[in-house]
């Protein structure tokens, strides 16, 4: 499915048929999620960075009779070559899209090949990891994987394509003292003319994400590592989950949740040391990193300090107590239970937090619009649709849905008046 505009962003998605206004959305679950001990499987760039001696300096990995080294990780987890492609994938590039001179044209037969049935047909699985190379003939991939497979074949094909990491609003437990933090990557292509098209295998809503930023293909190769480190500790591979996590931080040292997910190794594997330090590592990129300080209040649990597991839960409420996008989960859980006025209410205190977000604006609208208030509802859409024009980063089909919602208003209102 293509959407188009006469400008800025285009939306290719491939599994999802949006319908704005309280839209039904049909969608698969989540490309990647995270555990109930804060193990992230993609990640965002933290803003500082930390010095490559951190990782060679990092402590063994110590369990039974067994010690891994940072010297192992060359032989136990080699770099591969995440967007490579074969003659096999060179010939499919060529055959859809080798006779046609518009990159707008190639984006499109290269997409429209990618994902008909009759050609190669790439199903979405959760857990598919892999490089460019293995989804092309093995046919299935995660967000993050077919990003790779559609990358690889853009490039070959001449277009300026890359990975996008998408933001996600943060879940809470219903009592607020675990975060889930799902994290989803697709691809950005970017025309001669300006124009931008994403390609995702697995769209959010608008109302789940909070931003982009486009990420290098260095930190995609980290996310690769990562994914395999994440999966194998989920089978209690110890090892293997090490290697490739260091792997990880190699290759992105900057990334303040990969040492959060380190760290969660060593505490599995009993060297809780290790796990603070850590910690405190990705705490020293990202003051604000609350994954981190989930898994320190794990930890001190875990070793019966009850004064310092106190301080760090109390961190992690202050944080949330502090997030707009805590104060609308309450919201959306309000709504859900069908009562608006609470829901009215907790999406207030996070426009008080930050009122300047236009999806924030538009829900307050939504939620009017609900409790029959046409004229509120109507102002706030509006406010909305002007606040994400100036400040760019949302999709031209996001906008055309905002849009779309306040003709609807207007048309109930003249309605009534009538």
């Amino acid at each position: 499915m293509l959407r188009a505009g006469t400008e800025g962003t285009m939306v290719i998605s491939t599994m999802v048929e949006r319908l704005l206004q309280l839209s039904r959305v049909v969608r698969t679950p989540l490309c990647i999620a995270m555990s109930l001990f804060a193990l992230i499987f993609l990640t965002a760039c933290a803003s500082n960075t930390t010095q490559p001696d951190a990782v060679a300096n990092l402590s063994p990995l110590m369990f039974g009779t067994r010690v891994i080294t940072v010297d192992d990780v060359a032989t136990l987890a080699p770099i591969p070559d995440l967007l490579g492609v074969d003659d096999d994938m060179r010939e499919f590039v060529e055959t859809y899209t080798g006779d046609l001179h518009s990159d707008r044209q190639r984006m499109n037969h290269l997409h429209q090949s990618i994902t008909s049935n009759a050609i190669l047909d790439i199903d979405y699985v959760a857990d598919a990891e892999g490089v460019a190379q293995e989804v092309f003939h093995r046919g299935t991939a995660n967000c993050l994987s077919y990003a790779s497979l559609f990358i690889a074949l853009a490039r070959e094909a001449g277009l300026d394509a890359n990975y996008q990491w998408v933001k996600v609003r943060p879940q809470w437990s219903r009592v607020g003292e675990r975060v889930a933090v799902r994290l989803h990557v697709n691809v950005i292509i970017t025309l001669r003319r300006g124009q931008e098209y994403i390609v995702d295998i697995d769209p959010l809503r608008p109302s789940e994400t909070t931003g982009t930023n486009v990420l290098s293909d260095t930190d995609a190769l980290a996310l690769y590592h990562n994914n395999i480190a994440m999966g194998a500790l989920a089978r209690n591979e110890f090892d293997e989950a090490w290697v490739h996590s260091v792997r990880a931080l190699q290759l992105s040292p900057q990334m303040s949740l990969l040492w959060v997910n380190i760290g969660a190794i060593y505490r599995v594997s009993g060297q809780h040391e290790d796990a603070q330090s850590s910690y405190f590592t990705a705490l020293a990129l990202n003051s604000r990193d609350r994954s981190a300080m989930n898994n320190l209040v794990v930890l001190y649990e875990l070793e019966g300090n009850e004064e310092q597991a106190k301080y760090w839960s109390d961190q992690v409420a202050r944080y949330r107590i502090d997030n707009p996008w805590y104060h609308a989960w309450l919201g959306d859980k309000a709504g859900e239970a069908g009562d608006w006025s609470q829901a009215l209410m907790h999406y207030s205190d996070a426009r008080r937090r930050d009122s300047e977000d236009g999806r924030l604006q538009y829900a307050v609208g939504l939620i009017y619009y609900q409790l029959g208030d046409l004229s509120e509802a109507q102002r706030f859409v509006a406010m909305a649709i002007e606040t994400v024009s100036e400040t760019g980063g949302m999709r031209h089909s996001e906008l055309e849905a905002y849009q779309l919602q306040l003709d609807t208003i207007m048309k109930e209102q003249l309605a009534v008046l009538d």
